[in-house]
């Protein structure tokens, strides 16, 4: 079966990750895409879902890739519609109307996929079957990056349900989320805002579990020069190093594990499974420990962000 596909919200990452890996499946044709302000070449293009759903009623599923602020109303149109959702990470702004839209795809019998996809980067599941054999003492986590880099000039992440930066901090936590063999829980965190901002510009998490666990993320949009992608966890084993985002994998310095990134591909491979299978795949670990970190973060004022 091929699947007749439509992106939504045509930006930075659909040009660079999302054409790319459908065009290199074969289980999907593009056929059409909605956006206030790109364009993809060669296929039916849109200002708004609606028109596209009305117009194309030959949609099989639907790709929404604009900034979470907006999704919920689009994912509404697409489920009810009958089309099978791929939600971009973070699925939502809030984890209520992510939830809604699973009760909707049930009720509808299509699939949603709440899309993490650093979870598909080349070490993870590696990493996964390390920690599983053996006892984990504590962990740490370093993701931190400049934001003039890979948002440029984008206001959404600063206004409220943007996330700040829980934008890529998310991607450790579903990394961390898929890893651990056991769930854990914040207890505290910092959360630095600029003046002139909505949303946070670093944050520093606290979790543990029920054996006790010390986890530590740091979280930082003002990194400039190399970039610090970073999950390391003391085990009885050795010390764990996942770096690169997930790419590679080494044990005391000694690498294990190391692929080409195929992250977006390994996505919409997924995805179309979960189609044929009659499938959703909704977790909301991630989202989740970004709403208790709001909840519990002590937020303090830091200078002024200006792109």
């Amino acid at each position: 079966m091929t699947i007749s596909l439509a992106i939504v919200g045509v930006g930075k990452i659909v040009r660079d990750q999302h054409l790319p890996a459908v065009a290199g499946n074969a289980d999907y044709r593009l056929v059409a895409a909605a956006s206030r302000n790109g364009r993809v070449e060669g296929i039916e293009n849109f200002g708004a879902i609606g028109e596209m759903l009305a117009a194309v009623p030959s949609i099989d599923a639907v790709s929404l890739c604009m900034p979470p602020q907006y999704r919920y109303a689009a994912a509404v149109a697409a489920l009810d519609a009958g089309k099978h959702v791929l939600l971009e990470k973070p699925p939502g702004a809030t984890l209520s109307e992510v939830e809604d839209l699973a009760a909707r795809a049930a009720e509808k019998g299509v699939s949603l996929f709440a899309s993490w996809h650093s979870r598909h980067a080349p070490a993870v599941e590696a990493a996964r079957g390390f920690l599983a054999g053996t006892r984990l003492r504590a962990m740490r986590v370093s993701w931190k990056e400049d934001v003039r880099q890979w948002h440029p000039g984008q206001a959404w992440i600063w206004q409220p349900g943007g996330l700040g930066v829980f934008d890529p901090g998310i991607n450790a936590l579903s990394i961390v989320t898929r890893i651990l063999p056991q769930p854990v829980f914040a207890t505290g965190a910092t959360l630095e805002f600029p003046e002139n901002r909505d949303a946070p510009i670093a944050a520093t998490i606290r979790f543990t579990d029920a054996d006790g666990l010390d986890l530590l993320a740091e979280f930082d949009w003002r990194q400039t020069g190399p970039q610090s992608w970073d999950i390391e966890a003391e085990t009885d084993a050795g010390v764990m190093r996942l770096s690169e985002g997930g790419a590679k994998l080494s044990v005391d310095g000694r690498l294990l594990h190391a692929e080409p990134e195929q992250e977006y591909p390994s996505l919409y491979r997924r995805f179309a499974a979960l189609i044929r299978d009659g499938r959703s795949d909704v977790d909301l670990a991630p989202l989740r420990h970004v709403a208790d970190a709001f909840m519990l973060g002590r937020r303090t004022l830091v200078d002024a962000f200006h792109d």
